[in-house]
């Protein structure tokens, strides 16, 4: 029986615990050791049965236990001093305020955020990775609002079938229940915004998620005020096909904007994680061009300089495109309050590369209307410049303009007890929140304190793999037999090598499997045995994927090795956690260069775990030969077969030879010393580097203050300056092809290493001047094809002006033995570029 109409019950507390409300609802909750506690303190079983959701938990928990808790003094005790350190947390000045002073508020959209499993509005890393920015940017009191969806049955739970095929479901997720409030407008309600959906009025209301001291605001179109077909838009995460995913964009991008603009936010800066939310600056644009009186090119202007964009996909394949037609669907009366015509909003994000009709690319938009944009981890930006130069046809690779940030993941989410005990004793004070560690003291810590903590991971491991297959076979129907031996699945002493994450098919989560004979004399071996522990999602319409989850679980049926070999279904943040937490190696073994980042790995290797990868994601720029270990080298080879082959050849090599080697090697007492001194390498040498504290921190200096600074001098006077940048844009772009360079004399005999030489340029300007331009002198060691590696970059000062011919000279000094060169080069200058190369137009000689 449907009900007629519904209103929300909370969970009523006696007065002395009205306290734990406030806790629950801030997910500071999630990475707070002592809050967690105390939940567990309210009733341990009601916190297993809420599935570690204090929110679920209040609401289940009997009255007699809260009455009883209510007169309980150590607990009332213990309540108040959680709640005066969240108080503290919330309030005190932090990292930016004593470091930065005050900058505008920075709007962070993404279309997941994996803050905690209580919160299930994600479906891996890239939702994650968003989680760990929030709770990073809390912990150093940056002013930061999120923006996201909330999908209504979340992504999709995973459940095997008898012949190990990936089945989903979508349970309905009540918002009610979880840790979020709906944002209220004054005393008429929700507040609630609208978009436009193909001529149909979507409606959304806003819930807020408190993560620490940084509101999520989550937009909900699943409300009366929608037809069925609008109800839908915020149904599932990455669900539906192309039409449903452009409405869930509109909603999450446009829609976001307005809800920014409905709070009273006017934000500094607004950072785009992936292509999704792109939408948000075309409505920016829109409200310039309908209230700010600026034309559409101006309005482009002053948007890109205050955003950034994020890039996290490293193959075309990921990228979201929309076909013409369909855009015209639902731009068709957007496009006419932008001030502009269809074609011209379509350049935005146009992409005519590939084979086909042209289609409108989101991550092409991200870039166009971004002033600063960046990969992921340092090979990922080299990797985007190879991909998205064709934007920017006439500038070198190396130069296209997007950057690199690599990713961190939060510590005190991702740090199990074991670990955490030793850094808290060993490390400076709060050093988890304020970013302060010296985390070459890890040397300091005995060789025994260190291994009897990765014991007891271990340890911890081995049970929740157990529990968590008794429980896959107890819902398949198992025998009473089949789940007994469950109590037998693991080691707590055996070498556990670790592997989780989304199963897709350049993740290669079958390269072990390449000799199964193999890789079952490692799993057996008498004196060094190995168990492996695997988890992680396929997309749902991916059934290459599928089909390696269901391999990897027919050869764990395998009664020979059963007891060593294990998939654990459902692949969560709590998975995730206790799997980092517990292994010795953790694995990652995909095609170079198509892992953008790779973090799963970075929360191994704060808790003591050891990287075995390939060079790839952060590990290509983090891995020193002695802080873990490298599958294969950095070439490849085209034959993806013949790759594979290697490489799991290599894995194998290493499992054998060294790692199994090494972690066995009790030759001086019943501590590994030579496995001790790799973790303690591994922890120093990388600790620091793969904190979202650390990452939060190289996004304000590099892009977010930056951005910030140069976006509040473009809205001075009336916006005057994004309207004369986009007029000196018009005129140099017009111009361009006047622009020549007429002679340029250097000398080019053999000189001694130091020497410095002067090189002299004549350049006609054609209808430009010299402040529009910047001529520069680059030089460096030219390579077998003539061109030079890395050439270093001098500006040239002008001379003598006449009839728009100008003179320029430069010195450069040769800085290594071999054959040099040097070249002059023309580009478009202007104080409010972004960046130099941000127009695309090069002169050279």
């Amino acid at each position: 029986m449907k009900a007629l109409r519904s209103f929300a019950v909370r969970a009523s507390l006696p007065e002395p615990l009205e306290a734990l409300s406030a806790i629950a609802t801030n997910l500071r909750w999630s990475w707070d050791g002592r809050a967690l506690d105390l939940f567990r303190w309210v009733d341990p079983e009601a916190w297993e049965a809420a599935g570690h959701d204090p929110v679920r938990l209040l609401g289940i928990v009997s009255k007699e236990r809260l009455a009883e808790l209510a007169e309980d003094s150590p607990f009332l005790t213990f309540l108040a001093s959680v709640k005066d350190g969240l108080d503290r947390y919330l309030n005190e000045p932090r990292w930016y305020q004593g470091h930065r002073g005050e900058m505008e508020t920075i709007a962070y959209f993404s279309p997941e955020f994996g803050v905690s499993e209580a919160l299930p509005t994600y479906s891996g890393g890239l939702g994650v990775l968003a989680g760990d920015h929030l709770k990073a940017a809390s912990d150093l009191g940056l002013p930061m609002i999120g923006i996201g969806l909330l999908y209504r049955q979340g992504y999709f739970r995973q459940q095997l079938s008898a012949d190990g095929w990936q089945q989903e479901r979508y349970p309905a997720l009540d918002p009610h229940g979880m840790p979020l409030t709906l944002v209220p407008a004054g005393d008429d309600g929700p507040l609630k915004i609208d978009v436009d959906l193909e001529g149909r009025r979507c409606v959304a209301q806003v819930w807020c998620a408190q993560v620490g001291r940084v509101p999520l605001y989550l937009l909900d179109c699943d409300i009366e005020d929608n037809a069925p077909e609008e109800r839908e838009v915020t149904d599932r995460l990455y669900a539906g096909g192309s039409e449903h995913r452009l409405r869930q964009e509109i909603v999450l991008g446009i829609g976001g904007a307005r809800v920014l603009r409905a709070l009273g936010h006017d934000p500094g800066v607004f950072h785009s994680n992936e292509g999704h939310a792109g939408f948000l600056n075309l409505e920016r644009i829109r409200e310039l061009v309908a209230d700010g009186d600026l034309s559409f090119g101006e309005a482009v202007e002053a948007v890109r300089t205050s955003t950034v964009f994020t890039t996290h996909t490293p193959v075309p394949a990921g990228i979201d495109r929309y076909d013409l037609d369909l855009m015209g669907r639902y731009f068709e009366s957007f496009v006419k309050e932008c001030g502009a015509t269809f074609d011209e909003l379509m350049a935005l994000g146009l992409e005519t590369q590939n084979e086909g009709d042209p289609v409108f690319n989101m991550a092409i938009m991200g870039l166009r209307l971004a002033g600063r944009s960046n990969g992921v981890s340092k090979l990922h930006g080299r990797v985007s410049r190879s991909m998205f130069k064709v934007l920017w046809p006439e500038v070198p690779e190396d130069e296209v303009p997007i950057t690199s940030i690599t990713n961190g993941v939060h510590t005190s989410t991702w740090l199990g007890p074991e670990l955490a005990e030793i850094f808290n004793r060993r490390l400076s004070p709060g050093w988890a929140e304020n970013g302060g560690a010296r985390w070459n003291r890890i040397n300091e810590v005995p060789d025994a304190e260190l291994w009897r903590a990765r014991d007891r991971a271990r340890e911890r491991l081995v049970y929740f793999v157990r529990e968590r297959l008794r429980k896959q076979l107890l819902a398949r129907g198992a025998s009473e037999s089949e789940v007994k031996r469950t109590d037998e699945v693991f080691d707590p002493g055996v070498l556990t090598v670790g592997f989780a994450r989304r199963f897709a098919q350049y993740k290669r989560g079958t390269l072990l499997l390449s000799d199964p004979e193999k890789l079952k004399g490692l799993l057996l071996s008498s004196d060094k045995p190995i168990q492996v522990v695997l988890a992680g999602k396929a997309h749902p319409r991916d059934d290459g994927g599928k089909e390696m989850i269901r391999e990897l679980v027919h050869f764990a049926r395998d009664p020979e090795i059963r007891l060593r070999f294990a998939f654990i279904e459902d692949y969560d943040m709590e998975v995730g956690r206790i799997l980092t937490q517990g292994a010795d190696v953790w694995l990652n073994n995909p095609r170079r260069p198509l892992e953008a980042c790779g973090t799963s790995g970075m929360k191994a290797a704060l808790n003591g775990a050891l990287n075995c990868s390939i060079l790839d994601g952060w590990w290509d720029e983090c891995y020193n030969g002695s802080n873990g270990w490298a599958i294969g080298t950095v070439d490849a080879s085209s034959d993806l077969d013949y790759q594979d082959r290697v490489d799991a050849n290599a894995l194998y090599d290493l499992l054998e030879r060294e790692i199994s080697v090494r972690f066995y090697d009790r030759s001086e007492g019943p501590v590994p010393r030579r496995w001790t001194e790799r973790v303690k390498d591994s922890i120093q040498s990388i600790g620091e580097f793969v904190t979202a504290d650390r990452m939060v921190r190289d996004y304000v200096a590099e892009l977010y203050e930056p951005a910030a600074l140069q976006g509040e001098a473009m809205k001075r006077d009336g916006y005057e300056r994004a309207r004369a940048l986009a007029r000196w844009k018009n005129r140099v772009r017009a111009a361009w092809t006047g622009v020549k360079i007429l002679d340029v004399e250097g000398d080019v005999t053999a000189a001694d290493v130091g020497h410095e030489r002067t090189v002299s340029a004549v350049v006609s300007l054609g209808e430009l001047d010299t402040s529009d331009v910047m001529v520069q002198l680059a030089h460096g060691p030219v390579g077998p094809n003539g061109e030079m590696t890395k050439p270093q970059i001098v500006a040239m000062e002008s001379g003598s002006v006449k009839d728009g011919v100008a003179s320029y000279s430069g010195m450069f000094t040769a800085e290594r033995a071999g054959l040099y060169g040097f070249a002059v080069r023309v580009i478009p200058a202007h104080e409010d570029l972004p960046n130099p190369m941000d127009v695309g137009l090069i002169t050279w000689a």
